[in-house]
């Protein structure tokens, strides 16, 4: 454990970073496989709302860099076009 009174403060403070930027990509993981249950249940309605939800939360954890902007668009675009397959 640090001693120092700022090390010993960083490690708080990395503790509530690493917890929160947990939170932000287990919603994304989460919304992410809402969208693949819809779609294996062949819901298009539901699929596509919970894509554009999905889109927002994949969207919100590239702009913090908790993913990689090309993973992100990756599964976006893999999302999308269950989603559009579903429809056609």
């Amino acid at each position: 454990m640090a001693n120092i009174k700022s090390a010993i403060k960083r490690v708080r403070t990395n503790e509530d970073r690493r917890q929160q930027n947990q939170s932000v990509k287990s919603d994304m993981r989460s919304y992410v496989k809402k969208v693949e249950a819809l779609v294996a249940q062949k819901d298009a309605e539901g699929a596509a709302q919970a894509l554009q939800t999905a889109t927002q939360k994949i969207d919100k954890a590239v702009q913090k860099g908790l993913v990689h902007k090309n993973t992100g668009n990756r599964q976006k675009s893999r999302l999308a076009k269950k989603v559009n397959n579903l429809s056609a």
